[in-house]
This record gives C-alpha cells, sequence and structure tokens, in this order.
C-alpha cells in the first residue's frame, strides 16, 4: 500500500439494536426447553446408574454375576421404549412389509406353504438361476429331505470355494426387511457369509415388526447367555467405496433369496 493511499473503515458501534421480534422468542423459549430436556434425561440418567451401582455395590465377584444381571435387566425393563415406526402387526401385513423392504434391498423373496417343500423350492430358484445344485448347510436343515431334490448338500462350516449356503433363521424385520442369524455349533456364521449365493429358509411366524421386538426376543430365548454372533443382514452384501458406485458382492454373498415357510 502507498503512502498515500487512505482505507476508509465504517463501524456500526453506535448502530441501534433491533428490538427481539416475537419468533425471536419463541425460538428461543424452544432452545431453552430442548435444554432443560436434556439436563432432566441426564439427570435421570446419572440417577438411574446410581441406583444400579447401589445395587451391585460389593458384589463384583464373579459369583454375583447373577445379582448384577437381575440389575441391570431390571433398569432395562424400566426404561420406555423410543419411536417406532407405525405399521400394521398383522401377519399378513408384516409379511407384505418385509416382501416390500427385502426386495428394495435387492433380495429375492418367495412364500411357500410346507417347511417340506423347501428343498425342490431351492432347487427350481438355483436351476433358474444358472447355479450349481450344491450346498453347504446349517444343522438345523438336516433332516430335510435334499436329496430328492437333486441337491447335493453337506452340513457343516462354509469353505471358500462353496458355491451356496442354505440357512434358517432366528428371525426376520418386517421394519427393515432384515434377517437376523444367531451363531452357534449348528448354525455357523460362515454358511451366511463365504459363499456367494445365500438362501435363508424363514418360518412366518418368526416374523416380527420391528428391531426392538427382534432385541427382545433374543434375549427371552437366549436365558442366561447370548449367542456368540448376532448377523443382521439386509440384502447382498454391498460397497460404494469406488466413485461411489454400488457393487454387489464385495464382501460377501452377493444373491441373497428368502424363502417363507408357511405355517401349515
Amino acid at each position: 500500500m502507498k503512502a498515500s493511499e487512505k482505507v476508509s473503515v465504517t463501524t456500526a458501534v453506535n448502530s441501534p439494536v433491533p428490538a427481539p421480534t416475537a419468533e425471536d422468542a419463541q425460538r428461543l423459549a424452544a432452545a431453552r426447553g430442548a435444554r432443560d430436556e436434556i439436563r432432566q434425561r441426564i439427570g435421570a440418567g446419572v440417577a438411574a446408574a446410581a441406583a444400579v451401582a447401589g445395587a451391585t455395590a460389593g458384589t463384583k465377584s464373579r459369583g454375583d454375576f447373577a445379582s448384577r444381571r437381575a440389575a441391570a435387566e431390571a433398569y432395562l425393563a424400566a426404561r420406555p421404549l423410543g419411536p417406532q415406526p407405525q405399521f400394521a402387526a398383522a401377519p399378513e401385513a408384516l409379511v407384505a412389509r418385509f416382501v416390500a423392504k427385502a426386495e428394495s434391498l435387492a433380495s429375492s423373496v418367495a412364500r411357500i406353504a410346507q417347511r417340506a417343500s423347501a428343498p425342490a423350492a431351492v432347487a427350481a430358484w438355483l436351476q433358474a438361476q444358472g447355479l450349481p445344485l450344491q450346498a453347504v448347510i446349517s444343522g438345523e436343515l438336516a433332516d430335510l429331505d435334499w436329496a430328492s431334490a437333486g441337491l447335493s448338500v453337506a452340513a457343516r462350516a462354509a469353505a471358500d470355494a462353496d458355491p451356496v449356503g442354505i440357512t434358517g433363521a432366528f428371525c426376520a424385520v418386517a421394519e427393515t426387511g432384515t434377517l437376523l442369524l444367531a451363531s452357534s455349533p449348528q448354525t455357523p456364521a460362515s454358511i451366511s457369509l463365504l459363499p456367494e449365493t445365500h438362501i435363508a429358509l424363514v418360518p412366518e411366524s418368526r416374523l416380527l415388526a420391528t428391531m426392538e421386538q427382534a432385541f427382545a426376543q433374543v434375549r427371552a430365548v437366549g436365558g442366561g447367555g447370548l449367542p456368540r454372533a448376532l448377523n443382521f443382514i439386509s440384502g447382498p452384501s454391498r460397497t460404494g467405496d469406488i466413485e461411489q458406485t454400488i457393487v454387489l458382492g464385495a464382501h460377501g454373498p452377493c444373491r441373497v433369496h428368502i424363502i417363507l415357510l408357511g405355517d401349515s
């Protein structure tokens, strides 16, 4: 800057401050109300944690695990459920929502009347897709007559070379079109993860409305313990890492076929 150049600066120090409007007052009141609600929730959480700590004081040994678990379950049971989607809970309505959500996630869905018909339904779908009639299955499905449908199956954990994995499901969630699989010696997690094609047989009686109901069912059935792993499967594996282009089968199955089993 040259010495002859001058810079003019205008300040608003003495400018009058505009009076707050009714809309400003409403926004301020809403912000204060939200702040007070957050403080109340934090205070309630701290009080509840203190109550649990008091109930379990002096019971840090493994031998007192039952009392600590009971205190934790009582705390969970006393908590109200958060907001949940509102939709019809009738069986056919749940099926319709589950099918729509699952198909929107690139799963395919079929319905059959009887569990005994599952091998034939699986074979027909595999043939229609041009896939081999060879699969690994979870132990809970070993009682079905796979050979009569022309399928060669082995009840074991999956290996990389297995083309098809067939599992049951602990339950399914209509809210999101999601399968919930629980691992066990009879239901290895690898069967739904390693083969390129995953087929799940799901009784319609295990179709639940929401995730909250699914977790409640896990706790109810688990009794004294939970499965080592819970896998939520919402359609085929996918990634969008490269140029935000969705690619199926990047980290797991590229096909998921769900067969809903009727109760007859």
